[in-house]
């Protein structure tokens, strides 16, 4: 009986731990190669969105939002893009514990990694893009 009461002591700091949200910071700008235009650089930021179920729920001249839902979580990124970078920003979520506090904002530990791995999947196809783009 003891025993059952010092693991549940132990395992709700845990659990507590792993549910915690984390700071949420907008990865850095993604570097365009030389050469690409508007329409490379757009058709890029699809297809490495794509490769984990990003999708374009809105797209202008030089900008984007893309969506990601998993489960019942949902993500809204924007994409703010030129011949020379990709800015992104977090715009709005379900789900995912998002909340400012004392002027710093958090949500869900796996967010920043979902971002993460969206600029890195569009730093691929835009040199994929640079490659086809010098006949390579």
């Amino acid at each position: 009986m003891i025993g059952n009461r010092l693991r549940a002591l132990w395992v709700l700091p845990v659990a507590l731990l792993l549910m915690a949200a984390t700071p949420l910071v907008d990865p850095a700008p993604v570097p365009v190669p030389a050469g690409l235009d508007d329409k490379a650089i757009a058709k890029a930021i699809r297809l490495g969105g794509a490769q984990r179920g990003w999708i374009v729920t809105r797209q202008d001249p030089g900008a984007m939002e893309l969506t990601l839902n998993i489960r019942t979580h949902m993500a809204k990124v924007g994409v703010k893009y030129d011949t020379k970078t990709i800015q992104f920003s977090y715009l709005d979520s379900t789900n995912l514990d998002y909340e400012v506090k004392k002027g710093n904002r958090y949500i869900h530990r796996n967010y920043p990694k979902w971002v993460s791995n969206l600029a890195n999947d569009i730093a691929v196809q835009l040199a994929l893009a640079q490659s086809q783009a010098e006949g390579g």
